[in-house]
């Protein structure tokens, strides 16, 4: 009896063990990444070395970009929650993502310098922020919603739903991994244009198995009212199609604000200060005092989760132009890109996630398995660890050709620091959330994760310099001094979780 209790409200379809509807997602989600982490490995790379945008200013422009793509979820996930359902969002989302990976491929004439001003090719810069617009905007109503549909096909006691949630993150880290060997290297030997299409690519393998394939959710993504889509909004559009012309507008307001780099942390602080409000008014409004109780913890973890972005993120900003200006990137006679540094990430996911999860599973069976607030916490001493001896490391040289000993250990910290938190927290919010506001909840850790990528940026634009088109644009004497610093910031809160970890899982009420 207990096992049926077990697997209630779990999809009884299954494939190798774990709901069969895990698959469509798995694949969905791994092709979305290939296209988003293809795009973002040679990003900055673009932005520096085409354009001849400052270490500054792309940090900044990638900084925005990057809290954009992570804020939007809060509106994808609302707009599926109480209208479209996630297949649809899904689905919506994947056709802007097709069609902003398109324009990437467009980019204009080289950047040149005349009498030290930079002169650029601005109609296609334009069409550059409107690309990126469109991304944006299309993983703000993917995202969410993807990870959403893998929560609903487990039932609220399925002992499986960690694993899937790993099995899930395999798929977004080995699109992540194919992405950064193979765009990496068309982007930057190829040309830039190639680099894109090619992640523009993937994008589109990945609508096309979502819509082949999403009969496999066995309607468990469907709107919870499909009749009120049929209604109509205004002149004589239905809310369905209205949804789709707001999202149009969001992309028209998206390619504003991505030109507006510091307006992006305005909108940012004050969105992530009412999403808390809205929740925590709902808890204690509309909820049981478990229920409320569980969505302080989560609301408490996604604001934790943002600081650990900030520093995550350089691997696409800060560290790949020090990668590219400061180390030898020569391994065994072969010479390693400065974009495919960053495969060194989805590579130690996959080769650890299985041991990290072996080694949880083997904790829990022996009942010392750390709780989330306590994973969190490990996390933030891991990554902190990790920036304040890649600090030092750094101080030993003061010239280019850096031992590359020091990038696989940053990223190795990166990494492991990353499987302690990020999985955990996607499933945690789908165990601590009630299923009104699932959704909501997941946006909401979207839009701190934004928040922490915003942050990054502006991280990242502490180590560059100011000058467009500097040959050496990364300084490595204020990057020894931020990194050792956040560094030390970020042990310190690890320390802290720690010691509040008895009183965070005591408020989970059995929730693990």
């Amino acid at each position: 009896m207990a096992s049926v209790d077990l697997y209630s409200g779990s999809q009884q379809r299954t494939f190798l063990g774990h709901p069969i509807g895990l698959t469509i997602c798995f694949l969905t989600e791994m092709w979305e990444r290939f296209s988003y982490y293809g795009m973002r490995t040679i990003l900055v790379l673009y932005l520096v070395k085409y354009h001849l945008y400052s270490a500054q200013e792309a940090s900044f422009i990638y900084g925005a970009y990057a809290g954009l793509v992570y804020m939007m979820p809060i509106i994808g996930g609302f707009l599926a929650d109480r209208y479209l359902g996630a297949r649809k969002a899904v689905t919506y989302g994947a056709i802007l993502l097709v069609c902003g990976h398109a324009l990437m491929g467009f980019h204009g004439s080289a950047a040149f310098v005349d009498n030290g001003v930079v002169v650029r090719d601005e109609p296609f810069i334009d069409l550059f922020f409107l690309a990126l617009a469109l991304i944006i905007t299309g993983v703000g109503f993917l995202k969410a919603n993807i990870s959403t549909i893998v929560g609903s096909l487990y039932g609220p006691n399925d002992p499986r739903r960690d694993g899937g949630f790993s099995i899930f993150y395999m798929g977004i880290n080995l699109g992540s991994l194919v992405a950064t060997a193979l765009v990496g290297y068309v982007g930057e030997v190829h040309g830039w244009h190639y680099g894109f299409g090619l992640a523009g690519i993937g994008m589109l393998f990945g609508l096309l198995v979502f819509l082949t394939g999403q009969h496999l959710l066995d309607g468990r993504a469907e709107p919870q009212n499909p009749a009120r889509l049929k209604e109509i909004a205004f002149a004589g559009i239905n809310k369905e199609y209205a949804i789709y012309l707001a999202g149009i507008a969001l992309v028209g307001i998206s390619w504003v604000l991505i030109q507006y780099q510091s307006l992006v942390g305005q909108v940012l602080g004050i969105s992530g200060l009412l999403m808390i409000g809205i929740i925590l008014y709902y808890s204690m409004t509309q909820c049981s005092p478990q229920e409320r109780d569980r969505l302080f913890v989560a609301c408490f973890l996604i604001a934790t989760q943002a600081i650990f972005w900030a520093l995550f993120e350089q691997q696409a900003a800060s560290l790949t132009l020090l990668a590219d200006q400061q180390f030898d990137r020569s391994i065994l006679g072969v010479n390693v890109l400065a974009s495919q540094v960053q495969l060194l990430n989805p590579l130690f996911i996959v080769l650890l996630a299985p041991a990290i999860a072996w080694l949880w599973v083997k904790l829990a069976q022996h009942k010392i398995e750390p709780s989330t607030p306590a994973k969190f916490a490990i996390a933030m001493l891991l990554i902190g660890l990790g920036y304040v001896i890649f600090a030092w490391g750094l101080s030993l040289g003061d010239q280019p050709g850096r031992h590359f000993f020091w990038l696989i250990f940053i990223y190795l910290m990166l990494t492991l620091a990353e499987l302690c938190l990020s999985p955990v927290g996607l499933s945690m919010v789908t165990k601590l959330s009630t299923t009104r506001i699932m959704g909501m909840l997941m946006g909401t850790w979207f839009l701190f994760s934004a928040m922490g990528n915003y942050i990054a940026g502006w991280i990242s634009a502490l180590t560059g310099s100011s000058t467009a088109g500097a040959a050496n644009s990364i300084d490595v004497v204020a990057t020894i001094s931020v990194y050792h610093t956040i560094g030390l910031m970020s042990i310190g809160i690890g320390v802290g979780l720690l010691l509040l970890t008895p009183t965070l899982r005591k408020a989970m009420h059995g929730v693990h």
